[in-house]
């Protein structure tokens, strides 16, 4: 099982609401990356330790003796493991492998998912309709199954009143909690008290 997570930060500003979307690319399974791969006469090693199409271990045998049985069975000799001592080469038809990788490579791809984080900024002393405009907004992209970051900036002596931020996020919370739940309670970092909604049915 491995994870893959590719992030891509963009960051503007409309309507005094801030966008931020994080795109992260998970696999549920590791997918072997397309390259190429020495094959026939491309090989030039002296000994190769060969399998067989049919995924019988023949053993050590010479590159010419190796390439020999590929051409007798109308496939392709290929190097799998060419780190290993002697290289591991194998018998197979190297276009229908390629074929097959690449289809399992686009299979994956269709089961990647794209999780949009947006972000709402506020202020300790935003008026209450400024604040139900902002959750109204929040309420929207947890409808598009987005994850929303709310985020409270203290100014100067802001800094003192900080309860006064946590409030505020915790009427935006009832004002959203129809459509979200908190993903990561308000914590304060630095001059900005920061929380994250995820929606319900996520």
């Amino acid at each position: 099982m491995s994870l893959y997570i590719v992030f891509v930060i963009v960051l503007f500003e409309t309507d005094s609401v801030y966008y931020s979307f994080f795109y992260c690319h998970k696999k549920s399974q590791e997918v072997p990356i397309i390259k190429e791969l020495q094959i026939n006469e491309e090989i030039r090693d002296r000994e190769v330790r060969l399998i067989a199409a049919d995924g019988e271990q023949v053993g050590v045998v010479s590159s010419r003796e190796a390439q020999n049985k590929a051409v007798e069975s109308d496939l392709d000799l290929v190097k799998i493991s060419p780190n290993a001592k002697p290289p591991v080469c194998k018998i197979m038809d190297y276009g229908k492998y390629k074929y097959e990788q690449a289809k399992k490579e686009k299979e994956a791809k269709k089961k990647q998912k794209v999780i949009n984080v947006k972000e709402v900024r506020l202020t300790p002393v935003i008026e209450e309709n400024d604040l139900r405009v902002k959750a109204n907004r929040a309420i929207d992209f947890l409808k598009d199954e987005d994850k929303v970051k709310v985020s409270v900036r203290f100014r100067g002596r802001e800094m003192g009143h900080t309860q006064a931020g946590r409030e505020v996020l915790d009427q935006f919370i009832e004002l959203t909690s129809e459509y979200g739940v908190v993903d990561r309670k308000p914590r304060l970092e630095g001059r900005n008290m920061i929380m994250f909604l995820s929606p319900k049915n996520l």
